[in-house]
């Protein structure tokens, strides 16, 4: 399986100067989740997947001897579509903003694999998120239960279709999601 960290979005959102996957959290934000992906064991190759909207971010990567694939940067649908098209196993697909994400839940996401499913999607509940004073942007209903993205899936990128299934985890450390400033200053000040 391959770790795949998406590292090239704008970070409008966040309305700050400079890349969000540059903001600190011990270390930058995109070295926080690589790490986490290289030492989960996981994996045989970890790879980051920028743009021409993260030179910075790239360059870090880079200086970090950390495997780069390059996209257009379009937007988040077409980079990755991009990016899967390069590979031949499955890919564990992560998005570059996860201040929690640490190596015991990728661990546990990776052995919660779905082998028959061409798309699994980790999502935590409405319940989960409003427990822990969280927001996230896209949901999804599932056996009536309201649940989020968080910006996690496991693609096989060779399948001929798009059968997605949803996995419900409630856990926080996939449930921080830095899009926003006030994310951000939720998470500094917590």
């Amino acid at each position: 399986m391959i770790g795949l960290v998406m590292a090239g979005g704008r970070g409008t959102r966040m309305d700050i100067p400079g890349e969000k996957l540059l903001l600190y959290h011990k270390k930058p934000l995109v070295l926080h989740v690589v790490d986490a992906l290289v030492s989960s064991n996981c994996f045989s190759s970890v790879v980051t997947a920028t743009s021409p909207n993260s030179p910075n971010t790239e360059k870090l990567l880079l200086e970090n001897q950390i495997q780069t694939l390059h996209t257009k940067g379009t937007d988040y649908v077409e980079d990755l579509t991009f990016a899967l098209s390069n590979f031949e196993e499955p890919v564990f697909v992560v998005s570059g903003d996860l201040p929690l994400l640490d190596h015991t839940i990728i661990q546990d996401m990776v052995s919660k694999h779905q082998k028959t499913s061409s798309w699994q999607s980790f999502v935590v509940s409405k319940k989960f998120l409003e427990q822990q004073n969280l927001n996230l942007e896209y949901s999804v209903l599932i056996d009536d239960t309201e649940c989020y993205y968080t910006g996690i899936s496991i693609v096989n990128p060779k399948s001929g279709t798009t059968n997605e299934t949803h996995t419900i985890l409630d856990d926080k450390r996939i449930a921080v999601n830095l899009n926003t400033r006030k994310d951000y200053d939720l998470f500094k000040n917590s």
